[in-house]
């Protein structure tokens, strides 16, 4: 039997939980214990009552939700304090974005001795990432209703409408990325009739993305004199770039987010790995813009965090196998059953062990 903890997520706007009663349900046959924390699950639309009828125990401390499992299933990264309340016996998982440059984080995450593994980075050998996966898809899917939104007059955006009409062309809108959120988010907006154009430095990519376009959209070589190019004359840019466990490669210098139209849109979505343009900074659902060099920035990390629900039942399912693996038999013998998580793993008893991880930190990476 193995005791796990789920406390509430405490970021702003974060209405995620780590798992919906289904995955408790599968947890608890299993015959393992679950603590989860009072209202944990309530932004998702999950009361108490529907734990407890699976078999979860509701603890009443913040505390006691991080320090009774073994297992620790979290939505977003912990904060330095929830860092601090793990141990050395204590599994942590949840999405880290350890590589943005966060030092302070990674030292007490160390101190801890706790294995952390970030579900960013649970890589298969072919590349896929089973549970980020989810979470860019959905947030691909989100674009439209976002850009939409911000490029409107009332957001003071340049009053462009996605679609056009048929007396006005649609809106231009790039994006800098052809992996599961560009791709999603190409196809989203191409369906809203705007024009899309995709850059990537992969053909393949662009290959599969533009059959999926059906000729909707443009895919091109992601070179300099391309970026120089389509950055003059964009509507909205949608920065969609990812390396597992690194930060993101900065490729939208200063300079060059100058010669966008004014009061454009850019949007970063690989802020969580640091964003991919010099002029990004973190913001929030409340507060999710600011103007620099004249372009409006949306630059929130946690995207998906305010469609709850289906993010927990996406969540759920692609982490539930993993979890039942390490309760059931272990952290070790569950990396060898599913590779992809030794992959996942970030940091071990006080060693960063994630080599995209070491890099962007400029150490030695530990086997």
């Amino acid at each position: 039997m193995t005791d796990i903890g789920i406390p509430r997520e405490v970021r702003p706007s974060e209405y995620r939980v780590a798992l919906a009663p289904s995955g408790v349900h599968a947890l608890t046959r299993a015959g393992h214990r679950v603590f989860i924390e009072h209202d944990a699950g309530r932004g998702s639309g999950f009361e108490d009552e529907a734990y407890r009828k699976v078999g979860a125990q509701i603890v009443y401390s913040h505390e006691e939700a991080l320090v009774r499992g073994k297992i620790v299933a979290k939505v977003a990264r912990p904060t330095n304090e929830e860092f601090a309340l793990l141990g050395d016996e204590q599994i942590l998982l949840g999405f880290l974005h350890l590589a943005a440059g966060r030092r302070q984080k990674i030292q007490i995450l160390r101190d801890s001795g706790a294995c952390a593994i970030g579900w960013e980075t649970v890589q298969q050998e072919d590349g896929f990432m089973p549970v980020l996966r989810g979470m860019s898809t959905i947030a691909g899917r989100m674009m439209p209703q976002i850009v939409g939104r911000f490029m409107q007059n009332d957001h003071g955006g340049r009053g462009v409408a996605l679609s056009g009409c048929p007396t006005v062309p649609p809106a231009e809108i790039v994006i800098l990325g052809a992996g599961t959120f560009g791709s999603e988010a190409a196809v989203a907006l191409a369906g809203n009739n705007a024009s899309v154009y995709v850059l990537d430095i992969n053909a393949r990519a662009l290959e599969r993305l533009g059959k999926r376009l059906l000729g909707r959209g443009v895919t091109m070589a992601a070179t300099d004199y391309n970026l120089r190019k389509v950055v003059r004359f964009a509507d909205a840019i949608i920065g969609a770039v990812y390396v597992p466990g690194q930060r993101a490669p900065l490729l939208l210098p200063r300079e060059l987010m100058r010669t966008m139209r004014p009061r454009s849109l850019f949007v970063d979505a690989s802020i969580d790995q640091g964003g991919c343009a010099e002029t990004s900074r973190p913001t929030t659902h409340a507060n999710p813009t600011y103007v620099e060099e004249g372009v409006i920035h949306y630059c929130v990390p946690n995207i998906t965090s305010v469609v709850g629900r289906t993010t927990t039942h996406s969540l759920t399912h692609a982490t539930l196998p993993y979890l039942l693996a390490i309760a059931n038999h272990g952290l070790e013998r569950a990396m060898l059953q599913f590779p992809e998580l030794a992959r996942g793993v970030n940091i071990c008893r006080g060693e960063i062990v994630h080599e995209g991880l070491k890099r962007a930190l400029g150490e030695e990476a530990r086997p």
